[in-house]
């Protein structure tokens, strides 16, 4: 067995060259045999959990730290949410199949769901990119695949049900690699899911028997709040108008406007000049050259806290508005940190971490946001960070993991096995991918094994953060 840091791969073929990418794909079954992939025992110097938490913390708001922690400990599944970087420390220790994509980096369930696209359909995609960066194609299938068993045992399904539900994530990734792997080119490209296909899906599987009503009428609900999780919404939410004025509205330390944040002595002005000035270098890095964020003039920008792993980083909240305060738009600038995937796969090729995220996630996405860009910017500590910047909220929507079931979970765990699929044929080789995989179903029981053994591991890791804000050696703030 090979692992991450010691494999020796032999050069891929041409991209042209479709018989040489599918021998070089069976080729990595020898290098690499599909049952390898079921391994898992921590290293005997496998890092401390808690240690890994610690470092992160470091180059995070000192504030929010308290308030990462209390939504790890909320459940094994959330502490997976933000172990990340633990979860690549102990895959890098693994099999390698030395086939690359471009991986998510964070593969969990909870990163999959409904955004508007730019063709204005509502689009099922990962939606998540933050430690995007180059790597074995398996490493996101374990990452997706475990989030089902542990948010599987969370919700007390049984193991036979846990079983099929990994299954059918691994069948799904598999299947759909294989099918990409025969399409024409272009095809296999354009390949996108979108929420009528999947609801036309689950009539076609309710006629056949295999989805039930409540499946449909769950995913129906899912699209029906969707389409209302837009940027009309938001405003109303997080903007209230003061003395003629909309300012967004503070609810600490979950949203602070800038002007709590700023200490040097700058005045309203100072700071509007200071992101009218990022704003126009952000642009620059946009698809569209005539975009229509030229249309909106800045109004407001608050600290907003977002998910569970990315608590602590910068995030803010950038209100704008376009032709009156009734065409509002919310931009999401999240920092951009080094992917925790670099200290085990090499540094990224590209300097501005912002660019890495961004460039990954189109690459990946069928569809991306035209607000997508990037930018490093001097922050109010005077010290420079990278970030992306987004949308805040296009016909947002996903499954509550907590409401889940195993019936609807078997339908969810199939469509996020495809949805992946189509990424990784985008990004890497599905020709040698399904020469690699098959067809027979010993790859996707070898990652449902995996699954399950790593399972035990986050369990044991979640109790080492509660062991260690029990002792005091970690806070946590509960509730935010």
């Amino acid at each position: 067995m090979t692992d991450a840091g010691s494999s020796t791969v032999t050069a891929s073929p041409a991209a042209s060259d479709f018989e040489g990418r599918r021998a070089f794909g069976r080729a990595a079954r020898v290098r690499t045999p599909r049952s390898s992939h079921a391994e898992w025992s921590p290293a005997e110097d496998r890092a401390d959990p808690v240690s890994l938490l610690e470092e992160q913390a470091a180059s995070r708001v000192p504030a929010l730290i308290p308030v990462r922690h209390g939504r790890m400990m909320v459940s094994p599944f959330t502490f997976y949410r933000g172990a990340a970087l633990l979860m690549a420390a102990d895959l890098a220790t693994t099999a390698n199949s030395g086939l690359i994509v471009q991986l998510c980096g964070d593969a969990h369930l909870s990163n999959f769901g409904l955004f508007g696209s730019a063709e204005r359909r509502l689009a099922f995609d990962i939606n998540d990119f933050d430690e995007t960066h180059p790597g074995p194609f398996e490493w996101d299938v374990k990452r997706l695949v475990a989030s089902f068993e542990i948010a599987g045992r969370h919700r007390g399904f049984t193991d036979e049900q846990r079983r099929q539900m990994l299954l059918a994530a691994g069948r799904g990734y598999r299947e759909r690699i294989l099918h990409s792997a025969e399409q024409s080119v272009l095809d296999a490209w354009y390949d996108s899911l979108d929420a009528e296909k999947v609801q036309t899906w689950l009539r076609e599987e309710k006629a056949a028997g295999s989805a039930q009503k409540r499946q449909l009428k769950g995913f129906d609900s899912i699209v029906a709040k969707a389409l209302t999780k837009d940027r009309l919404k938001a405003f109303s939410k997080l903007v209230s108008t003061e003395d003629g004025q909309l300012r967004i509205i503070a609810d600490p330390p979950l949203i602070v406007p800038v002007e709590d944040l700023v200490t040097d002595g700058r005045g309203a002005e100072q700071i509007e000049d200071w992101i009218q000035h990022l704003l126009a270098s952000y642009q620059k890095t946009l698809l569209i050259q005539h975009h229509p964020l030229a249309e909106y003039s800045y109004v407001h920008m608050a600290r907003k806290v977002v998910g569970v792993g990315s608590v602590g980083t910068r995030a803010w909240i950038v209100l704008l508005t376009g032709h009156d305060d009734a065409d509002p738009l919310f931009l999401q600038a999240k920092e951009a940190q080094k992917s925790v995937l670099e200290r085990f796969l090499g540094a990224s090729e590209y300097e501005n971490s912002g660019e890495r995220v961004v460039r990954g996630q189109r690459m990946m996405q069928a569809s991306s946001d035209i607000f997508l860009g990037w930018q490093r910017v001097e922050g109010i500590d005077g010290i420079e960070r990278d970030f992306y910047l987004r949308q805040l909220h296009d016909w947002k929507g996903s499954l509550d993991p907590e409401v889940m079931v195993p019936r609807g979970a078997l339908l969810y765990a199939r469509i996020c096995g495809e949805t992946l699929a189509r990424a990784h044929a985008r990004s890497g080789d599905r020709v040698a991918i399904a020469a690699y995989l098959g067809k027979s179903d010993r790859f996707e029981e070898s990652i449902a094994d995996f699954a399950e053994a790593y399972a035990a591991q986050n369990d044991a890791d979640y109790q080492a953060l509660m062991a260690a804000i029990d002792s005091g050696r970690l806070e946590a703030e509960l509730g935010l």
